[in-house]
């Protein structure tokens, strides 16, 4: 196989498809870590679709112990605790809990993976950073800004690395890209980028209320969010369709393809956020997250804008979520499932293409509801962390990156609701000369459930 790019006529771009897989870019790979000292233990909280996912990529690359599973679910916990005893090599049955504070006083544990829907990322990363553990956690980090700043300061605090589930930057074909395109200049001077996602995922449904399963604790899955009356599992990806338990399609999409532009590009907090939106179309469902949404985050040279539809048709078939960095000698387009370098000039295209494994982990072939196209990067992603805690470094996704990701989003929301832009100092932690805005970036927390603080964590 080729170790270099290949180089395709526009025309013929297509048909290529499988021509070039480019590993020089790749990071070592198929290490066992741990194998010489007793395996880690490991703990995952939200045993749902992509918590459980995110764990058998560890239990793949690594040598651990599943010990403890927590959820709120008990259905999906069984079924989660059955699949990690086929999995992981001593073939136990982890423990289980309902509580993740329960889980957390009885274990002592090494890492602990985050899968919950976003209003709980804060809570439990900041409890298991206290508890002596790493952390993995899913995007977006949280689900108002304040919530961020402090989860940075407690991974400071407690001097434990946290690796955000953004996994872009493990993508062997981004990877590659970034180091053959973005690296060596080839764009030359870089002007403008556009991201997008136009994926039909906003549910448009209208459920009646109903009673509460007895396998499922709905008030302690609500925890800290409002409480919404109950009209089927949340949790089965309802959830996302609500602002009350995450960020809508921005924090939802848009938080990968901007922290994969800030990643390639070395940018920091965009200088403002302005955002314009809402629900234009898809108005007789009971979701509340817009159906139509731009923002533009503003850098000294040049902005990233953010353009989302959950109907019609996208504005490019070929790259339906994606993003597009301009310079004057060319585009680099990319995606989770390739990579493309159009130079302006009209010479070759350089196409990269995903990188699938499903030779070396034949398993991925039977898993439910696995993206196979992402299950590599995430391997690789869950390399990087465990390199970072092997050697005492910064992963690739820190938490601090993913911090200024996900609050670029909820700004950008801020910004769409209060109908005006907003520059947000991080020093200060507010948003300058805006005293409304700035009060936004914490909301209230519900019952007894206190609200995390940077000084206070």
């Amino acid at each position: 196989m080729s170790n270099q790019p290949t180089l395709l006529k526009r025309r013929n771009f297509i048909k290529a498809a499988s021509a070039s897989l480019l590993f020089t870019s790749l990071p070592t790979f198929g290490i066992e870590f741990f194998a010489n000292e007793k395996p880690k233990k490991v703990a995952l909280i939200g045993t749902g679709w992509y918590g459980t996912s995110d764990l058998l990529r560890l239990i793949q690359v690594a040598n651990v112990e599943v010990v403890s599973l927590c959820d709120v679910d008990t259905n999906q916990l069984n079924t989660a605790a059955q699949l990690v005893s086929e999995r992981q090599k001593n073939k136990k049955k982890p423990k289980l809990y309902t509580d993740y504070r329960t889980m957390l006083e009885s274990n002592s544990l090494d890492i602990v993976l985050i899968g919950t829907p976003d209003h709980w990322h804060a809570l439990t990363c900041i409890e298991a950073l206290k508890s002596g553990a790493h952390v993995y956690v899913q995007k977006p980090i949280s689900v108002d800004v304040m919530e961020g700043e402090a989860m940075v300061a407690a991974a400071r605090k407690y001097n434990k690395v946290v690796q955000v589930g953004t996994q872009r930057k493990s993508t062997p074909h981004l990877v590659a890209a970034k180091k053959q395109i973005i690296d060596t200049g080839m764009l030359g001077t870089i002007g403008h980028v556009d991201m997008s996602c136009y994926y039909h995922m906003r549910a448009n449904g209208n459920p009646p209320e109903q009673e509460v399963p007895n396998f499922f604790d709905y008030e302690m899955w609500t925890g800290p969010a409002p409480m919404r009356p109950y009209d089927g599992l949340p949790h089965k990806r309802w959830w996302r369709t609500f602002r009350e338990y995450g960020n809508g399609i921005t924090g939802d999409m848009c938080v990968h393809m901007l922290d994969t532009v800030r990643w390639m590009l070395d940018l920091g907090w965009p200088k403002r956020i302005s955002s314009e939106g809402g629900i234009f179309v898809q108005k007789d469902g009971k979701s509340n997250i817009s159906d139509t949404q731009s923002a533009v985050f503003e850098y000294e040279d040049h902005n990233c804008n953010w353009q989302h539809r959950t109907w019609g048709n996208p504005d490019d078939t070929d790259y339906p979520w994606a993003f597009k960095i301009y310079g004057e000698k060319g585009v680099l387009k990319g995606d989770v499932m390739k990579a493309e370098f159009i130079p302006v000039d009209g010479s070759d295209s350089i196409r990269f293409d995903v990188v699938y494994e499903k030779e070396k982990y034949p398993e991925d072939l039977t898993e439910k509801d696995i993206e196979l196209h992402a299950a590599p990067a995430t391997r690789r992603h869950m390399i990087d962390f465990l390199n970072a805690i092997q050697n005492n470094t910064t992963p690739v996704a820190d938490i601090e990156n993913g911090h200024i990701s996900t609050a670029s989003c909820i700004l950008a929301n801020l910004s769409m609701d209060l109908k005006r832009p907003l520059i947000y100092d991080p020093q200060s932690r507010t948003v300058l000369s805006d005293p409304e805005a700035t009060a936004l970036l914490q909301r209230d927390y519900r019952g007894q459930w206190k609200h995390p603080h940077p000084d206070t964590v």
